[in-house]
């Protein structure tokens, strides 16, 4: 009993994590074309005590920005570029894809249990 209860624990933790890391996802897209943005990445764990998955701290991709070249623009040098996001949209819609089916995967294991859990609540009560 005290595993499926477990498992719904751990299925919720996941679903929490997968949320935050689609937050962060969204937050990068909508700011692709903001200039000097890095892109932000979330990281999990396992918490040691509880075995469930936790976020670690949001970090900031330090890879290299994009050189845009806009001589007009009021944030170009005097070579006429400015530093743009390193947002890769291509990486960003794959990641939130993985993010999306392993949030339905947790989703699954969570149904699972509590149907489990519910069938023997049902057999208890005979």
């Amino acid at each position: 009993m005290a595993d499926l209860i477990q498992s719904l624990s751990y299925s919720a933790s996941g679903m929490e994590a997968q949320s935050a890391r689609l937050r962060h996802i969204s937050e990068n897209i909508s700011n692709a074309d903001t200039p000097g943005y890095h892109r932000k990445l979330v990281s999990f764990r396992q918490d040691p005590t509880s075995g469930e998955v936790v976020t670690g701290p949001v970090t900031l991709d330090r890879s290299q920005l994009a050189s845009i070249y806009d001589p007009g623009n009021p944030l170009a040098d005097a070579t006429g570029r400015y530093d743009g996001s390193n947002v890769d949209l291509v990486v960003e819609i794959a990641d939130a894809r993985e993010a999306q089916r392993s949030y339905e995967a947790n989703l699954k294991i969570f149904d699972q249990a509590r149907q489990m859990t519910e069938g023997l609540f049902e057999l208890l009560r005979r």
